[in-house]
C-alpha cells in the first residue's frame, strides 16, 4: 500500500499511475477538470489501453461540466457510463488500473482538491480488494444491486456497521478528519469512546449535538477527506464522513490501512495540522510553559 497526501503530491501519482497501465483503466468520476489528467487518458486511448469511464448522473452545480466531459471522452474513444439516480449522488473516487492495482481516493479530479485541499489516496495491490472494486465498478456501470461482500467499505452497504465497530474498537485514541460529522450514533458512539477514556481529537467540523467534542476547523485552506487513525495502528480512509446522508444515502467507498508506514504518515499529518489550529497551538504553549517550570524548579538551588 502507498499513501497519497495532498496537497503535497498534487496530481502526480494519478497520471504515472495512467501512464503505466498497458491494458485497461476504470475510473470513476464525481467532480472533474483537470486538464494534465484528461490527456494522459486520452494518451491511454491512443496507445491502446481500453479507458471506461463511469460518471455521476450528478453533482452541485457542475452536471453540465460532467456531460461535456462525457462527449469528449467518447470523442477520444474511451467507454463511457453514466451512474443511475437510484442515489442522491455517487459520490465515490477511485481508479483501477490493469485490473490489478486500485487508487482509493477521498478528493476528486479537480484543481481546488489536487492543488488546494487536505485530502488523501490509498494506492493498493491487494488482490481481493482490487476485485471488489471491480465487482462494484461493474454492477454500478449495469445499474445493478450490488452486495458488499469484501474488504472495501461502500456506502450504503456495509460503510455504516464496519466504521460503527472500527470506531467501538478504539482502545487508546481516535484522529479524525471530516468534514462534518453529524450522524447522531455515530456522534454517540464516539462520545462513548471519549468517556471510556479514549483521546478523540478531530479536524473539520461538528454538529451541535456533538460540540463537546474535541474538534477544531482545518487550519488550511480546504478539508476533503475522510479519514479516521485508530490507536496509532489503523486507519480508514475514504470518501463518507460520520454523515447519515453519506452513510446510508449515498454511493461512496473507502478502505481500511494497516501498513505501519502509512498509519505514522496520516498520524504525522494530522499532527502537524492539529499545531496550526488554536487549540493546537494552546496546547503547545502549556507545554513550553511546563517545560520551562521543571526546568527552573530543576536549577533552583536546594533549601539549606
Amino acid at each position: 500500500m502507498k499513501l497519497l497526501i495532498q496537497p503535497r503530491d498534487g496530481s502526480a501519482p494519478l497520471i504515472a499511475a495512467i501512464k503505466k497501465a498497458t491494458k485497461s483503466i476504470e475510473l470513476v468520476i464525481f467532480r472533474f477538470n483537470r486538464d494534465d489528467i484528461e490527456r494522459a487518458l486520452t494518451a491511454a486511448v491512443a496507445r491502446g489501453v481500453q479507458v471506461h469511464a463511469l460518471i455521476a448522473h450528478t453533482n452541485q452545480g457542475g452536471s453540465g461540466r460532467l456531460r461535456k466531459l462525457e462527449q469528449r471522452l467518447l470523442a477520444a474513444g474511451a467507454t463511457v457510463d453514466r451512474t443511475g439516480d437510484d442515489f442522491i449522488r455517487y459520490h465515490s473516487k477511485f481508479m483501477i488500473v490493469d485490473r490489478t492495482t486500485l487508487l482509493v481516493l477521498g478528493y476528486n479530479y479537480t484543481r481546488q482538491d489536487v492543488t488546494k485541499s487536505r485530502s488523501f489516496g490509498i494506492v493498493t495491490k491487494n488482490r481481493k480488494t482490487v476485485q471488489e472494486a471491480i465487482k462494484l465498478f461493474e454492477a454500478d456501470c449495469a445499474r445493478r444491486p450490488y452486495v458488499a461482500a469484501g474488504p472495501l467499505l461502500v456506502s450504503p452497504e456495509n460503510a455504516r456497521a464496519q466504521l460503527s465497530a472500527f470506531i467501538s474498537k478504539a482502545k487508546t485514541q481516535l484522529l479524525i478528519y471530516d468534514p462534518k460529522v453529524s450522524d447522531i450514533r455515530m456522534i454517540r458512539l464516539l462520545k462513548e469512546r471519549a468517556k471510556a477514556g479514549v483521546e478523540v481529537r478531530i479536524i473539520g467540523k461538528v454538529s451541535p449535538r456533538g460540540d463537546d467534542l474535541v474538534h477544531q476547523k482545518y487550519p488550511g485552506h480546504r478539508l476533503h477527506v475522510r479519514a479516521i487513525v485508530r490507536d496509532g495502528r489503523h486507519a480508514f480512509v475514504g470518501s463518507q464522513s460520520l454523515r447519515k446522508l453519506e452513510l446510508d444515502k449515498r454511493r461512496e467507498v473507502g478502505v481500511f490501512v494497516k501498513g505501519a508506514t502509512i498509519v505514522k504518515e496520516l498520524i504525522a499529518t494530522f499532527e502537524t495540522d492539529w499545531a496550526e489550529t488554536g487549540l493546537g497551538k494552546e496546547q503547545e504553549e502549556q507545554r513550553h510553559e511546563a517545560v520551562e517550570t521543571a526546568t527552573l524548579a530543576a536549577a533552583a538551588p536546594a533549601p539549606a
